[in-house]
């Protein structure tokens, strides 16, 4: 007699709650990720966070990753509603993620715990000989049972509780998320060329990708090496500007002096949505030539940036538009 198969037999109900948790484990790590990529995307993107949010709100699915802890925090100032928003859901959903965890580990020792004791039951019939022996073991594992799948139940119960309670905050974060200070705002307006919208409007939708595997340098937009200059000439291709992908930023500022789009440290006032600006003090090899990102927006003497590997991914950051950081840029 297969007395471990007939022990898991009587716990088809144990088994069953800690199925249910594994699957909203990893219901909430997607969640987790879809609520990352909305609230780094922003401004285009406000549509998709309301469809996803719908999902995540109504089905706890998502599109897995866990990419959310490790970002959210580089929201800048000028995201502060988006900001609050996000890391305020990553809260959320991080605590779901935990409690889930909690509840499927919780269930899973009471799986193990339950068969264990049920075989030991049913092994001490067996030896007996006897068939009375045997029906006294079956009848004592099935009693045993029903105490260990209230406590599953309760277990359940308590996880589908945080999930009730974390969707009701959720749905309350999505007021916040109407607008941000990025996409609503025009700064230079009248010089923002066509082109530059498109620039942006393409390096915008990249927000959140991620090399892969971590650390590899692997992306989607060149060769597997650093890049940030891959990712800047693949979004201005897009654009349909004419250039190679080029994997290092030092070769962009020289074709933009080849062409007549180069302009130096002490013209970065000429900055605009869409340019490049190169880090660094010259296009001369990678050491002085580090970092490369394309513009979203300058505000007085900020400047907001899209910038591929920062941190393994395509993220946006503000910096001070100096001399000190930016060897100069390159009109598209």
């Amino acid at each position: 007699m297969d007395t471990a198969a007939l022990a898991r037999s009587f716990a088809k109900d144990l088994i069953a709650h800690r199925n249910k948790l594994a699957g909203k484990a990893e219901d909430a790590v997607r969640a987790e990720y879809a609520l990352h990529q909305v609230a780094t995307a922003l401004d285009d993107q406000h549509d998709a966070y309301h469809r996803e949010s719908a999902v995540v709100l109504g089905h706890w699915h998502g599109h897995g990753a866990d990419g959310f802890r490790r970002t959210s925090a580089k929201l800048t100032n000028e995201l502060k509603v988006t900001g609050a928003a996000g890391a305020a859901a990553e809260k959320i959903v991080a605590h779901v993620a935990s409690t889930v965890d909690g509840g499927h580990t919780a269930v899973q020792r009471l799986v193990d715990e339950y068969t264990t004791r049920a075989k030991q039951v049913l092994d001490a019939g067996v030896a007996t000989g006897t068939q009375a022996a045997l029906m006294r073991a079956v009848g004592h594992v099935a009693d045993l049972a029903p105490h260990y799948t209230r406590q599953s139940a309760s277990t359940l119960r308590h996880v589908h509780a945080e999930l009730e309670a974390a969707a009701k905050k959720l749905n309350a974060l999505r007021k916040d998320l109407t607008h941000d200070g990025v996409g609503d705002k025009t700064t230079h307006a009248s010089h923002v060329s066509g082109r530059g919208k498109e620039i942006v409007h393409a390096a915008r939708k990249e927000l959140g990708t991620r090399e892969n595997p971590p650390g590899s340098n692997r992306n989607p937009y060149g060769p597997t090496a650093a890049w940030c200059s891959s990712f800047a000439t693949a979004m201005w291709r897009k654009a349909g500007v004419k250039i190679p992908v080029l994997p290092f930023s030092g070769d962009v500022f020289h074709w933009g002096q080849a062409n007549g789009h180069a302009y130096g440290k002490h013209s970065l006032h000429e900055a605009r949505p869409g340019d490049v600006l190169i880090f660094g003090t010259g296009p001369q090899n990678t050491s002085t030539s580090t970092h490369i990102g394309i513009v979203e927006k300058v505000e007085g003497n900020k400047v907001t940036m899209i910038e591929g590997n920062s941190g393994d991914a395509v993220r946006r950051n503000t910096h001070t538009l100096s001399a000190s950081t930016f060897y100069g840029g390159v009109h598209p």
